[in-house]
């Protein structure tokens, strides 16, 4: 099983639009990946409510994971999606 941990970088943490970003993401990466807080339970990260519900906040680790043709890819970009500011790129986008 493919791993990656990453540092949350967006000022709101994993809420709002980074996380609608990141679910998004995960729905077209094409494998099945969980993302986990910490000691909290791996949830899909295919579901925004599962995602929500971590409470992960900028700079919280996390740990994606996911197994497949195609995990190390998907991994790689779900974590650099995840280490980017994506509130100040919106900022940007406005």
């Amino acid at each position: 099983m493919a791993q990656r941990t990453v540092v949350v970088a967006s000022a709101s943490g994993l809420h709002a639009r980074p996380a609608k970003l990141f679910v998004q993401a995960a729905v077209k990466a094409g494998v099945p990946v969980t993302i986990r807080a910490g000691e909290k339970k791996a949830v899909p990260a295919k579901s925004m409510l599962g995602v929500l519900s971590l409470g992960v906040v900028q700079g919280t680790e996390v740990t994606l994971e996911a197994d497949g043709p195609g995990a190390e890819e998907a991994l790689d970009a779900l974590a650099a999606l995840l280490s980017r500011d994506l509130d100040a790129e919106e900022a940007l986008d406005a």
